[in-house]
């Protein structure tokens, strides 16, 4: 059986575009793109989706709490599915919020960062870097990501600069979906069936 652990924020978790902050709707399994994937790879693979809404790469979020630190319970999560035969692994998005304020290219560093981790862990053999889909600056979380816009431009560069020198798998979900203009933030459920699909050849290509 293939191991495939998609480690992510609220667009791994499934999250429906909020009507309100705070709300926690969620699209129906089988709509989110970690169940598209397992779908569209058929028997002998087991996809794992461990999305947790608001989760960013390295930082503690003072406001929502709850273990948002991506980087914190990383080695617990890797280990907790050993062997894991890929990891895909898809963050950044939160840490775009205005009370982080860091650039594009210190996401991408904290990507990397959590490339070394699971390197170090041992239990990972391969990994797939995945480049967020941009938010936009409109509906209901406008003002929790407030600057967005400006500081996620090259993002998608600097991560597959990342992904080139790790030696990683990259895939540009921003190239299959957009956010919704609802929050700015999270995809409709034709969003999470496009990037599903669109990620099989890049899955294929890093495992064979």
């Amino acid at each position: 059986m293939t191991v495939i652990l998609c480690y992510g924020d609220s667009n791994t978790h499934g999250t429906a575009p909020l009507a309100m902050p705070g709300g926690q709707e969620r699209h129906p399994k089988g709509q989110r793109w970690p169940d598209v994937l397992a779908a569209e790879l058929g028997a002998g693979v087991e996809v794992i989706a461990e999305g947790l809404p608001g989760r960013t790469t390295v930082h503690d979020d003072v406001v929502e709490g709850g273990c948002r630190n991506g980087a914190a319970v990383f080695p617990a999560v890797l280990n907790s599915h050993r062997p894991v035969d890929l990891l895909v692994l898809m963050l950044g998005t939160n840490d775009l919020k205005t009370r982080f304020s860091v650039t594009a290219w210190e996401i991408a560093r904290s990507v990397e960062r959590l490339v070394l981790m699971a390197k170090a862990e041992g239990v990972v053999k391969r990994i797939l870097v995945v480049a967020p889909v941009p938010v936009r600056e409109e509906g209901t979380l406008q003002e929790v990501f407030a600057g967005a816009e400006a500081r996620q431009q090259g993002l998608t560069d600097w991560l597959r600069a990342v992904a080139e020198r790790q030696g990683c798998g990259f895939f540009d979900a921003g190239l299959h979906a957009q956010v919704s203009p609802v929050d700015g933030v999270h995809m409709e459920p034709e969003g999470h069936v496009a990037i599903g699909k669109a990620m099989v050849a890049a899955v294929r290509g890093v495992l064979a």
